[in-house]
């Protein structure tokens, strides 16, 4: 019989077109990668995949194992989800997926609440800017922002909406007002930029940005009056040492979701959590549209 285990390596590498891609992705080492391929050619008696410079290509037999492959793996997850949806306990495992500003300056706290409120239950937050595939398990709940609603395959309770601003520490914007005229920087994420919706209000800014990799960067840049910056409204107003551009306006990013999948959502402990956390993000609803400050 061929292992289910082997068919994993052979999706990864397949997906991930090298040895390497999907080492890094099933957690392992390259050997052990090479070691369940040639496990898997031994059992069918063929040759998986041609080995290129520029990766790994599948052979004529590699395509048509790579069709059931993915049949035995929707399969694989269909059994796991009904099997996980029966589960009705209050312990066990719960992963948990949402981007990394969220779980850390917001919901933290209140998963901390959760936790308090049902040791049993093993959470695992997933705080990362790529999106997990439920429907694979890799994880049970997932919060996110979403912008078009006609993009939602998945079931969910709808959150508040998420609106952001345009920020900059309060000594800079306390010498601006004292008549300092010296221009400030933009503070951007290289991979983002300057958003279109972000203008720099009645503060003049120069052309030459200063440019960083990361969110928490990011806060700590502005903090230090190295300029100013985009910022989700319930990162910047929740900062002490930050304040609103004047002249700046508001931009909805989209609608907080609590998505989940299939058979999971059955689960107690996910609906337990669902709701619990539903419920802290309509006590949010002020912060997180903007409305928890007066403007400066």
């Amino acid at each position: 019989m061929i292992d289910w285990d082997d068919i994993r390596y052979f999706l990864a590498v397949a997906r991930g077109g090298s040895v390497r891609a999907a080492a890094g992705r099933l957690g392992v080492n390259h050997a052990t990668v090479l070691r369940r391929i040639a496990q898997l050619e031994e059992r069918l008696g063929a040759q998986m995949f041609e080995k290129l410079p520029s990766g790994y290509r599948l052979t004529a037999a590699g395509e048509e194992v790579l069709e059931l492959a993915n049949q035995m793996e929707a399969s694989s997850h269909e059994l796991e989800t009904r099997v996980f949806g029966r589960d009705q306990s209050v312990r066990g495992l719960l992963r948990v997926t949402l981007a990394p500003p969220l779980a850390t300056h917001l919901l933290m706290p209140d998963f901390a609440d959760f936790a308090r409120l049902h040791p049993d239950i093993e959470m695992e937050i997933v705080s990362s800017g790529e999106l997990a595939n439920l429907t694979n398990r890799e994880a049970d709940v997932a919060i996110r922002v979403v912008y078009d609603r006609k993009t939602l395959p998945l079931n969910g309770l709808k959150g508040p909406e998420l609106f952001g601003g345009v920020y900059m520490s309060r000594d800079r914007l306390a010498a601006w007002r004292a008549g300092a005229l010296d221009p400030i920087p933009w503070i951007v994420i290289s991979m983002h930029g300057i958003p279109d919706w972000a203008s720099e209000g009645e503060v003049r800014t120069t052309e030459v940005p200063f440019r960083i990799t990361d969110a928490e960067a990011q806060i700590v840049a502005v903090r230090q009056g190295l300029g100013i910056t985009t910022l989700p409204c319930f990162v910047g107003d929740a900062d002490p040492l930050l304040a609103r551009v004047p002249g700046t306006d508001l931009h909805m990013y989209g609608t907080l979701w609590l998505l989940t999948q299939g058979e999971t959502r059955k689960t107690k402990r996910v609906r337990l959590f669902t709701e619990f956390v539903s419920h802290r993000l309509a006590a949010y609803a002020p912060l997180l549209a903007g409305l928890s400050i007066s403007r400066d």
